[in-house]
């Protein structure tokens, strides 16, 4: 596929040393990715997997089950929802990312001008400084067991030690992203099959004492088996309140609506500008049906179990005490990891937001500023316990400005409209743009606020109106008009980056791959320890056929397993820090 930078390789050789001395200039961010740094499928199924199987999986499965949803409209509404999602991103936003190559907040500062990019760079910050103040409790709910402090289950914390926890989570939290995101980044790449495992694993281990709950034997014989304990013990379709719960096509919405901020939104672009094909969006099904599928319903097995065995409802557990319940004491490795890693990203994303808003302020310095904010919200449990409406109006803050990148993109070609038009007048800022992200947000909250649509499908129709809204005002300000001169001048520099990145490649060297038999030796143990643990859960829920060897197989489970995750993780950080060490040695 061609970008809108690829010119004749003539052209190419047209440009002069001057035009790549002012390149090389350029920040990075500004350019768009050049061809030797994109990345085949595995790279996205890895990506996706390892960043949609994460802490807050913990929390919507078991929200769920408190919302009273039907185990069949579990199993046919997260389907449907997540195919959804999978086709946002695949049909709008890896093709922008893939013809231009740019992430998000370099395109919108192409088409709407420094003020537009301030607004929403602030709407980012308040976004990722909320999710990272979730994601920072989720793991404080494991630390606080190891302490005996009991859960928190008020809006506001209701124990000083469990504050004191979280202010220290907090702030090793906020002292990675500033120093040492790009470890914990590697870290947590390695962090998606194990995390896979681990969900499945926990179901598997819980569902016995599930079974016996509802059936009388810790034995399943079969799909009906699974459907009974369902709809008794897990998605009842009765809420908390003791009311009919959330039907299908809400659950369908919200699967959907999970992720609006990456795909309707476009702020993934930032991930897929670097795919090779447009086809490589369907490799976010790595994310939405591992994650958003199979971590979803087996989140809600465990919780619904941990509640069996702790004698209470699923509303007074917290991630900590389901996991501790699943796995044992791996169960406070999966909440702290997946909570640290999440956490530790989206910290990373609100500094770099804030840092473009104050420029003159170092990126460490606003991220210290930005993640002291972060700790004391994440010292309120609501955060994490009302993740499902504040990721759902995320998005609908967020969504707006996707619309108007998607008109400025696909829409207005088609209908004879000049992309880049207010750059091309040299307009300071886009009147049409921050009016019509004015108008989306008015409409999409005002149709919540009169409770006309459920909130989950709020983004669509909020998505439409500003696509209209902005193509409608971006007539009246010049986007109809043709600017061939500034075309020209606009291509003339796509070329000049083209070659200078051509020249670039040459320079770096392709990366190496690590084919030696020590590294493909220790890349199989950390495969194997995966599957060993697979192995372990599976025995527990296939071979318990009483209490008490239930009870002897899971207790061999929790053993087991933590120890084959101290081997998976030493030996694939090994295999990891091989390849880097690797590849450093070839670049010098």
């Amino acid at each position: 596929m061609t970008t809108e930078f690829d010119s004749p390789e003539s052209e190419i050789g047209m440009v002069d040393a001057a035009d790549n001395h002012s390149i090389a200039a350029m920040d990075p961010e500004q350019l768009p990715i050049p061809q030797h740094q994109l990345h085949d499928w595995p790279h996205f199924v890895g990506l996706y997997a390892g960043e949609h199987v994460a802490a807050t999986e913990f929390v919507i499965g078991a929200t769920f089950v408190a919302m009273g949803a039907s185990t069949k409209d579990i199993l046919i509404g997260l389907l449907i929802g997540n195919f959804l999602a999978i086709l946002s991103w695949t049909l709008i936003t890896t093709p922008i990312a893939v013809q231009t190559r740019l992430s998000l907040y370099t395109y919108l500062e192409k088409i709407a001008g420094d003020s537009m990019t301030r607004l929403y760079n602030w709407a980012n910050v308040l976004i990722f400084t909320v999710i990272s103040a979730a994601m920072i409790t989720v793991s404080c709910t494991a630390v606080r067991l190891l302490f005996n402090i009991p859960a928190q289950l008020q809006w506001y914390p209701t124990d000083l030690p469990f504050v004191a926890v979280v202010l220290a989570v907090g702030m090793i939290v906020v002292l990675i992203a500033m120093y040492g995101f790009n470890a914990v980044a590697e870290f947590s790449g390695l962090c998606g099959p194990w995390l896979v495992v681990m969900f499945v694993s926990g179901a598997f281990v819980l569902y016995p004492a599930l079974a016996e709950s509802v059936l009388g034997r810790t034995t399943i014989e079969g799909w009906a088996d699974f459907l009974a304990i369902g709809d008794h013990s897990i998605w009842t379709g009765v809420n908390s309140e003791g009311k009919p719960g959330i039907g299908l096509w809400e659950v369908a919405g919200f699967a959907w609506a999970a992720n609006t901020i990456t795909h309707f939104g476009l702020i993934d672009m930032a991930l897929l500008r670097y795919a090779k094909r447009t086809v490589y969006g369907l490799c976010t099904s790595a994310g939405m049906l591992f994650g958003h599928y199979i971590a979803w319903i087996a989140s809600g097995i465990m919780g619904a179990g941990a509640a069996v065995l702790l004698k209470t409802s699923i509303v007074e557990l917290d991630p900590g005490d389901v996991a501790f319940r699943a796995l044992g004491m791996s169960g406070y490795v999966i909440v702290i990891v997946a909570g640290w890693t999440t956490a530790n990203a989206n910290l990373y994303r609100a500094g770099l937001a804030a840092q473009a808003i104050f420029h003159d302020r170092s990126r460490k310095k606003v991220t210290f500023v930005v993640g002291c904010v972060t700790v004391a919200v994440a010292c309120f449990p609501f955060v994490f316990r009302q993740i499902l409406p504040l990721l759902t109006y995320a998005g609908l803050i967020v969504v707006p400005v996707g619309a108007i990148v998607f008109a400025e993109h696909i829409v207005f070609p088609r209908i004879g409209f000049t992309r880049y038009w207010a750059r091309y007048r040299n307009l300071p800022h886009s009147v049409p743009a921050i009016a019509s992200w004015i108008v989306g947000l008015a409409f999409g909250f005002g149709l919540n606020a009169m409770n006309l649509l459920s909130f989950y499908y709020l983004f669509l129709p909020t998505w439409l109106v500003t696509i209209v809204v902005y193509t409608l005002l971006a007539k009246s300000y010049g986007a109809a008009e043709s600017y061939p001169e500034q075309e020209a001048k606009e291509a003339r520099l796509q070329s000049a980056i083209k070659q200078f990145q051509h020249e670039q490649a040459i320079a770096e060297g392709e990366p190496i791959k690590d084919v030696r038999t020590k590294t493909k030796v220790f890349r199989w143990i950390s495969r194997v320890s995966l599957i060993l643990i697979l192995v372990l859960a599976s025995r527990v829920l296939l071979q318990s056929p009483d209490v008490p060897t239930y009870e002897a197989n899971r207790d061999i489970f929790y053993t087991w397993a933590f120890v084959l995750t101290l081997t998976y993780f030493g030996f694939a950080y090994w295999v990891l820090n091989r390849l880097k060490s690797l590849n450093s040695q070839t670049a010098h």
